[in-house]
Protein backbone atom coordinates (compact mmCIF):
# COMPACT_ATOMS: atom_id res chain seq x y z
CA UNK A 1 0.00 0.00 0.00
CA UNK A 2 0.91 3.58 -0.53
CA UNK A 3 -0.18 6.76 0.81
CA UNK A 4 0.59 10.08 2.24
CA UNK A 5 2.93 9.26 5.33
CA UNK A 6 1.84 10.82 9.07
CA UNK A 7 3.77 12.69 11.34
CA UNK A 8 4.48 10.13 14.00
CA UNK A 9 5.70 7.62 10.88
CA UNK A 10 8.48 10.35 9.88
CA UNK A 11 11.10 8.57 12.59
CA UNK A 12 10.74 5.41 10.39
CA UNK A 13 11.15 7.48 6.71
CA UNK A 14 14.75 8.88 8.52
CA UNK A 15 15.98 4.81 9.08
CA UNK A 16 15.69 4.45 5.50
CA UNK A 17 16.37 8.18 4.82
CA UNK A 18 19.85 7.20 6.15
CA UNK A 19 20.62 4.46 4.10
CA UNK A 20 20.27 6.70 1.29
CA UNK A 21 22.43 9.27 2.57
CA UNK A 22 25.00 5.84 3.13
CA UNK A 23 25.00 4.98 0.16
CA UNK A 24 25.44 8.31 -1.67
CA UNK A 25 28.33 9.64 1.09
CA UNK A 26 29.82 6.00 -0.34
CA UNK A 27 29.56 6.91 -3.66
CA UNK A 28 30.06 10.23 -3.51
CA UNK A 29 32.27 11.21 -0.28
CA UNK A 30 33.88 14.65 -1.60
CA UNK A 31 29.97 15.94 -1.93
CA UNK A 32 28.17 13.59 0.73
CA UNK A 33 28.95 13.67 4.22
CA UNK A 34 28.37 10.50 5.96
CA UNK A 35 26.61 11.80 8.98
CA UNK A 36 22.94 11.86 9.14
CA UNK A 37 22.99 15.25 11.21
CA UNK A 38 20.16 16.27 13.23
CA UNK A 39 19.58 18.67 10.55
CA UNK A 40 19.00 15.99 8.25
CA UNK A 41 16.79 14.24 9.93
CA UNK A 42 14.74 17.44 11.13
CA UNK A 43 14.54 18.19 7.11
CA UNK A 44 11.60 15.00 6.53
CA UNK A 45 9.38 16.95 9.50
CA UNK A 46 9.58 20.77 6.80
CA UNK A 47 9.01 19.00 4.03
CA UNK A 48 5.96 17.18 5.46
CA UNK A 49 4.65 20.08 7.15
CA UNK A 50 5.26 22.27 3.63
CA UNK A 51 1.95 23.68 1.58
CA UNK A 52 4.37 22.46 -1.36
CA UNK A 53 5.82 19.25 -0.69
CA UNK A 54 4.69 15.86 0.29
CA UNK A 55 6.13 12.95 1.99
CA UNK A 56 4.68 9.19 0.71
CA UNK A 57 5.28 5.93 2.20
CA UNK A 58 5.26 2.26 1.25
CA UNK A 59 3.97 -0.16 3.60
CA UNK A 60 4.06 -3.91 3.53
CA UNK A 61 2.79 -5.81 6.69
CA UNK A 62 2.40 -2.99 8.54
CA UNK A 63 5.78 -1.81 8.28
CA UNK A 64 6.95 1.06 6.13
CA UNK A 65 9.88 -0.25 3.80
CA UNK A 66 9.78 2.79 1.04
CA UNK A 67 9.43 6.61 0.92
CA UNK A 68 9.10 9.29 -1.45
CA UNK A 69 9.24 13.15 -0.24
CA UNK A 70 8.00 15.56 -3.44
CA UNK A 71 7.90 18.76 -4.02
CA UNK A 72 5.58 20.87 -6.43
CA UNK A 73 7.16 23.54 -8.24
CA UNK A 74 5.75 26.10 -10.21
CA UNK A 75 8.81 28.41 -12.04
CA UNK A 76 7.45 31.53 -13.63
CA UNK A 77 9.33 32.59 -17.09
CA UNK A 78 12.63 34.33 -17.08
CA UNK A 79 14.73 35.99 -19.57
CA UNK A 80 16.14 32.86 -20.42
CA UNK A 81 13.35 29.85 -19.67
CA UNK A 82 9.89 29.49 -19.97
CA UNK A 83 7.32 29.29 -17.44
CA UNK A 84 7.68 25.68 -16.02
CA UNK A 85 5.43 23.60 -13.60
CA UNK A 86 6.66 20.12 -12.14
CA UNK A 87 6.08 17.16 -9.69
CA UNK A 88 9.64 17.26 -8.43
CA UNK A 89 10.70 13.76 -6.40
CA UNK A 90 13.23 15.35 -4.45
CA UNK A 91 14.14 12.12 -1.96
CA UNK A 92 13.15 8.46 -2.85
CA UNK A 93 14.62 4.97 -1.13
CA UNK A 94 13.19 1.69 0.03
CA UNK A 95 14.55 0.17 2.82
CA UNK A 96 17.79 -2.46 1.72
CA UNK A 97 15.72 -5.47 3.27
CA UNK A 98 12.88 -4.78 0.99
CA UNK A 99 14.33 -4.08 -2.23
CA UNK A 100 13.60 -5.81 -5.52
CA UNK A 101 9.58 -6.21 -4.26
CA UNK A 102 8.12 -3.61 -6.84
CA UNK A 103 7.82 -1.51 -3.88
CA UNK A 104 9.80 1.44 -5.83
CA UNK A 105 7.72 0.68 -8.52
CA UNK A 106 4.36 0.89 -6.81
CA UNK A 107 5.58 4.40 -5.45
CA UNK A 108 6.44 6.07 -8.70
CA UNK A 109 2.94 4.66 -9.75
CA UNK A 110 1.46 6.34 -6.95
CA UNK A 111 3.39 9.30 -7.95
CA UNK A 112 2.26 9.31 -11.44
CA UNK A 113 -1.01 9.48 -10.63
CA UNK A 114 -0.88 12.14 -7.89
CA UNK A 115 1.18 14.22 -10.40
CA UNK A 116 -1.83 13.82 -13.12
CA UNK A 117 -4.27 14.33 -10.29
CA UNK A 118 -2.96 17.94 -9.33
CA UNK A 119 -2.38 18.81 -13.32
CA UNK A 120 1.41 18.52 -14.15
CA UNK A 121 2.52 17.13 -17.04
CA UNK A 122 5.86 16.17 -15.94
CA UNK A 123 7.92 14.52 -12.92
CA UNK A 124 11.47 15.21 -12.53
CA UNK A 125 14.05 14.34 -10.61
CA UNK A 126 17.97 13.70 -10.28
CA UNK A 127 20.18 11.07 -9.75
CA UNK A 128 23.90 10.80 -9.28
CA UNK A 129 25.75 8.71 -12.18
CA UNK A 130 27.53 6.25 -10.13
CA UNK A 131 23.38 4.82 -8.53
CA UNK A 132 23.46 2.86 -11.51
CA UNK A 133 21.14 0.34 -10.21
CA UNK A 134 19.08 3.76 -9.61
CA UNK A 135 19.53 4.94 -13.27
CA UNK A 136 18.50 1.83 -14.49
CA UNK A 137 15.16 2.06 -12.22
CA UNK A 138 14.57 5.51 -13.24
CA UNK A 139 14.77 4.81 -17.19
CA UNK A 140 12.88 1.14 -16.44
CA UNK A 141 9.57 3.36 -15.23
CA UNK A 142 10.10 5.69 -17.71
CA UNK A 143 12.15 8.68 -16.75
CA UNK A 144 14.87 9.93 -19.32
CA UNK A 145 17.94 12.91 -19.04
CA UNK A 146 17.33 15.87 -20.33
CA UNK A 147 19.92 17.51 -18.66
CA UNK A 148 23.35 16.79 -17.32
CA UNK A 149 25.65 18.28 -14.87
CA UNK A 150 29.07 17.54 -15.44
CA UNK A 151 32.52 18.01 -13.45
CA UNK A 152 36.39 18.62 -13.99
CA UNK A 153 38.88 17.71 -10.87
CA UNK A 154 42.41 19.66 -10.91
CA UNK A 155 44.45 16.57 -9.34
Amino acid sequence: MIRFAKREELERVNQIRKQVNELHANGRPDICKKDFSKEMQEGIYSLWESDDCDVLVAIRNDIICGFASVEYIDKPSSPYMNARRYYHVKEFGVDEKFRRQKIATELFEFIKKQAKERNFDKLELDVFEFNEGAVKFYESVGFCTYRRYMEYEYK
